[in-house]
């Protein structure tokens, strides 16, 4: 069962939900304002994107239902779930005027991230793995995003619309052509 490709609860797809449990699990916890926990499930929904894959491959588990699932998991867990962090996060004691045009911004991204997967899903073969990501794939997306949170918490970058203007920039480099070495 575990190690049957036509199952959809195979090994490989196992991890991919428990992925997307953890993205889902994060917002809860952002939504509450704990971002320590939400933080330390996006890193451990980052550890099961790169388990999904390697157990996939290594038990000929790749199928097109993986390929959809994993990008479900991905966008879940880092298109929706870091936006929401930063969203939270730089908005907390903003005006309304602020959350507004900061909601937009996030929309843009979250958008922008549902297109990288979606192109990058309809170019995927199973089984198989490039030599390079076309644009910046949305994993790292993600960690950007969590590092203009770590900016904007430490004082670093203080004003939302300079983060905000950086996240327009993240939001076109997912769909870039830029080549990202995959890993």
């Amino acid at each position: 069962m575990l190690f049957d490709k036509d199952n959809r609860f195979n090994l490989a797809n196992l991890i991919t939900f428990s992925n997307i449990a953890c993205g889902l699990i994060a917002i809860h916890f952002i939504v509450h304002g704990d971002f320590f926990t939400a933080i330390i499930l996006a890193w451990i929904a980052g550890a099961f994107d790169i388990a999904d894959g390697k157990v996939a491959r290594k038990y000929n588990l790749s199928t097109e239902f993986g390929i959809q699932l994993d990008s479900y998991a991905d966008f879940i867990s880092f298109v929706v779930m870091p936006s929401f962090l930063l969203y939270y996060a730089i908005t907390a004691n903003s005006s309304n005027l602020t959350q507004l045009i900061l909601g937009v911004v996030f929309i843009i991204y979250i958008i922008s991230g549902l297109r990288r997967l979606i192109e990058f899903n309809m170019k995927s073969e199973e089984g198989t793995v490039t030599k390079y990501f076309e644009g910046v794939p949305t994993p790292l997306g993600a960690i950007l995003l969590w590092v203009l949170y770590l900016l904007f918490s430490y004082g670093i970058i203080p004003n939302p619309y300079v983060i905000g203007a950086i996240v327009v920039v993240i939001a076109w480099s997912l769909n870039s052509k830029i080549k990202i070495r995959h890993p």
